[in-house]
This record gives structure tokens, C-alpha cells and sequence, in this order.
């Protein structure tokens, strides 16, 4: 106990010098404390969305589990009317003297789509071919 008070003061001393002139080193411990959080939240994340991928490519609902072999099926559509269909249609349209316009498929999405799956569907098969499948 502080019976002069000197103790007390001594403190709010501190403190108000610690608000003016900071611990360097406090500091970035407490930045590297906050930095660490942060990526121990963002594994916790990323830990969760593999759980809930590996429910999902297990699942034989064909509506859980259908979407990659449709998105895979509308981006190889989009790329042969792209890149066969349409420009084969042009030419004997315009053997046969239509001049008018055709649509036109942006394929800057579609073929990062398609490109994605097929590398996807590349390290499928290499997994397959190694033995290394994890759903087995």
C-alpha cells in the first residue's frame, strides 16, 4: 500500500509517457501478434471450404455434384460455336449472299473457364494414373 501517494503517481506518469514516446519493440510484437491472427483466420477459412469441396465431389446428388460436368459442357459448346461452328455458318452464308450479322460469343471468360477445367481434369488423370486419389 501507497500511503505517500508517490507510487500512484509514478504510474500515471508512465503512463502518459508511454502515449507520447511508445515501446518500439511492444509495437511490433503486438503488429506480429495481430499479423499472425490474421493468418491463423484465413487457414481456418481455407480448412472449411476444402471440408465442404470434399463433401460436394463425394456427393451422387446430380445437382450438388453435376455443376463441373455442365460448366465443362457449356464452355466446350461456347468454344466449337466459337471457334468452328460460327465461322463455318459465316462462310456458306456468305457462299449463299447473306451479309447480315451473326452473333458473336466473347470467349475471354469462357475460354478461362474452359482452360481451368482442363487443367483441372489434367492433374484428375494424373492422380489417377499415380494411385493418389484422396476420395478412395
Amino acid at each position: 500500500m501507497d500511503i505517500t501517494g508517490i507510487g500512484a503517481l509514478a504510474d500515471a506518469a508512465s503512463s502518459i509517457i508511454g502515449k507520447f514516446f511508445p515501446d518500439k519493440t511492444q509495437q511490433e510484437k503486438d503488429q506480429l501478434a495481430l499479423q499472425l491472427q490474421s493468418m491463423m483466420d484465413e487457414n481456418g477459412l481455407v480448412k472449411a471450404q476444402i471440408e465442404v469441396n470434399k463433401v460436394e465431389a463425394g456427393s451422387t446428388n446430380w445437382f450438388v455434384a453435376g455443376w463441373r460436368p455442365f460448366v465443362g459442357w457449356m464452355g466446350g459448346f461456347a468454344f466449337g460455336y466459337a471457334a468452328i461452328l460460327e465461322p463455318l455458318m459465316r462462310f456458306i452464308a456468305v457462299q449463299a449472299g447473306y451479309h447480315g450479322a451473326f452473333p458473336v460469343i466473347d470467349t475471354t471468360i469462357t475460354m478461362q473457364v474452359l482452360l481451368g477445367l482442363l487443367g483441372l481434369g489434367g492433374m484428375r488423370t494424373y492422380e489417377k494414373k499415380t494411385g493418389t486419389e484422396g476420395n478412395r
